[in-house]
């Protein structure tokens, strides 16, 4: 008789390590914010490592008397790798697996790593395949040796070891190749907007920092399934749906990546094509977690975000979400929204509001008009229901009455 065997998941330890170069740096939350992310990737943090620098030790990141600490950390919790706060260089990266025997990874490859597990769609792949062999490129011969040591585990996911073991050549034709995916389904996202923009279908961009329940909310109002998860980048691929609103508008409303702080530049130019859903929208619904201590720095990263991806002189409409989570009320204002509201996707506490105000901002954008049609022009009558507001449509003697909004598009198709 064959002989059973248990096989269990080696879940890999960590010891996170961060640089303070200042008192209002905030790099404990920080490094908090790491521990959550090494969590979403599967590991399990057994230390935590702040020092405090006038400035990040350009050959090793951290002074060779915390390597020696963290040495000693790694032999009494037994972990199996170190992941530093910021992204390192080349140099970094080989000297810090050097001096402290293990491996090493940084916020980059960790959030790389995570995306690579969460993507799901062709194009999501591609994303995250292009920003990854981009960021390992230039670190090919630190990577060599981590990754030869250890079969498996976080910064192995995606292209994968026998990828990195491409020389440069092979690999700068990978990227060139996955570019011109990339460029096919910018074209393909380009003609989408075109037919919207001809349909006149307005367009709300949900935006926020990663897990403010961008997600949840989607699902609530228009009835999608998106995954929800309480996690960083619990989804990544981007979801649009209707919402019909009580006058009988449509608006389509897309789900967008989650943003963070030190968000990899790889990723933001991978997934531009991506991100870019907000700077092509009619409005942008900004999504707050309210219940975080985090939640201005959080708001300060979102919209630092959007003017990096141009997004400009558009209607913000800012939501203060997980109303139900927040232990102390207090007044919640964001200056540079149009307008403000505190919800609750999980439960549903005050969409109702909100899709009032999604009203009002695409009543802001359209016209009022007040005119008899003929009846030989009723034809008008059905474009101004499919894409206005009908307020009042009366048949008299002398033609059809109409009261309507109307978006500035179309007003002279209907006038």
């Amino acid at each position: 008789m064959a002989e059973m065997y248990e096989m269990e998941e080696i879940t890999e330890k960590v010891i996170l390590v961060g640089v303070s170069t200042s008192d209002s740096d905030q790099a404990r939350e920080s490094l908090d914010e790491l521990e959550e992310l090494a969590d979403t990737a599967g590991a399990v943090t057994v230390g935590k490592v702040i020092q405090n620098l006038p400035q990040i030790q350009q050959g090793t990141y951290i002074g060779s008397g915390k390597i020696a600490e963290i040495c000693n950390m790694i032999a009494d919790t037994g972990a199996t790798g170190v992941i530093c706060d910021d992204e390192l260089s080349p140099a970094q990266l080989k000297n810090l697996e050097e001096g402290l025997g293990t491996k090493v990874m940084d916020r980059t490859l960790l959030i790389l790593d995570i995306f690579a597990a969460r993507a799901s769609t062709s194009e999501g792949k591609i994303q995250v395949e292009l920003a990854q062999l981009k960021y390992r490129l230039a670190r090919l011969v630190g990577l060599r040796s981590s990754l030869s040591r250890l079969g498996g585990g976080i910064g192995t996911r995606g292209p994968g070891e026998k990828k990195l073991e491409m020389d440069r050549r092979l690999i700068k034709d990978r990227i060139a190749q996955l570019n011109r995916e990339l460029a096919e389904v910018k074209r393909h996202r380009e003609v989408i907007r075109t037919k919207r923009s001809k349909d006149h279908v307005s367009v709300a961009a949900i935006v926020g920092y990663t897990n403010a329940g961008k997600s949840t909310l989607l699902n609530k109002m228009t009835g999608a399934d998106v995954l929800e998860e309480d996690k960083l980048f619990a989804t990544l691929d981007p979801t649009t749906r209707v919402l019909e609103l009580q006058s009988g508008q449509e608006i389509l409303m897309t789900d967008t990546v989650g943003f963070i702080r030190k968000l990899p530049h790889h990723l933001i130019e991978a997934f531009r094509s991506t991100l870019e859903e907000a700077k092509y929208a009619d409005m942008i619904l900004h999504v707050v977690d309210a219940s975080n201590p985090q939640m201005e720095l959080q708001m300060a990263v979102v919209y630092e975000t959007l003017k990096d991806l141009g997004v400009e002189d558009k209607p913000i409409i800012t939501v203060f979400n997980k109303q139900d989570k927040v232990q102390k009320k207090e007044t919640l204002r964001d200056f540079k929204a149009d307008h403000v509201l505190e919800i609750s996707a999980k439960t549903g506490a005050g969409l109702e509001e909100l899709k009032q105000v999604l009203e009002q901002v695409l009543k802001e954008k359209q016209i009022l008009i007040e005119r008899v049609y003929p009846y030989g022009e009723a034809g008008k009558i059905q474009m101004i229901r499919k894409f206005g507001q009908l307020m009042v449509e009366e048949y008299r003697a002398e033609g059809i009455y109409v009261k309507a909004y109307v978006p500035v598009e179309i007003y002279g198709k209907v006038c």
